[in-house]
């Protein structure tokens, strides 16, 4: 195949089957292939020798794709890393960036936004979004009020980052059942009757696709 391909991680086949459609015909590409886990990303590697640009959802159904990135990047360091996510958390690209990432695109970013970062990363430059006014320590405080647990605050604030039960269960190590009564008693508290009315009352600005 040689080492001019690209390469999706992405537990979800037809965002990775796009992603890779949009590669070949948008980018130069003259191969791009599509594996939904990591240790098929490795034996994709393995295979075929290391690809020239490596797109990673950031988040896979074991996890996060640090751990892949960072030992990626340790056993070939000629490959770029760009995560994707449609996590808009200011956290995740410092993260990305922090482990060795070279770009960071959030999945609602236009499709021409995507070209440009990946022609920057062919280019051996890096593709990085600024950093936004919201932070989760600004929130905690706009949260404070409410009276809620620790506990409360994080699954909210993954709320208002656009995660579902069940990345939310599992990054907090709870069961869904458990997080669906967290939330349940966060409305309650905070007064609205969804999701939805949450995040637009104190995030302003999001909307949820659930």
């Amino acid at each position: 195949m040689g080492q001019n391909y690209a390469l999706v991680v992405d537990d979800h086949p037809l965002v990775a089957s796009g992603i890779a459609n949009f590669l070949i015909s948008h980018c130069q590409f003259k191969q791009a292939c599509v594996v939904t886990n990591e240790e098929d990303c490795y034996r994709q590697i393995r295979d075929n020798g290391p690809p020239r640009l490596l797109v990673i959802d950031f988040w896979l159904s074991s996890g996060t794709a640090l751990k892949l990135l960072k030992e990626v990047k340790q056993l070939y360091p000629q490959v770029r890393f760009l995560v994707v996510s449609g996590d808009d958390n200011n956290d995740i690209w410092q993260k990305v960036h922090a482990a060795g990432g070279h770009g960071f695109v959030l999945k609602s970013e236009p499709p021409e936004m995507f070209s440009r970062a990946v022609c920057a990363l062919l280019d051996n430059l890096t593709w990085f979004p600024e950093r936004n006014d919201f932070s989760a320590e600004a929130n905690n405080e706009k949260l404070s009020k409410f009276n809620l647990t620790p506990r409360q605050i994080d699954v909210l604030n993954m709320i208002m980052r656009g995660l579902p039960n069940k990345r939310i269960a599992a990054q907090l190590s709870i069961s869904e059942p458990t997080v669906k009564e967290h939330i349940s008693n966060i409305l309650k508290k905070i007064g609205v009757n969804s999701r939805v009315e949450a995040i637009t009352l104190l995030h302003g600005k999001r909307e949820s696709s659930e």
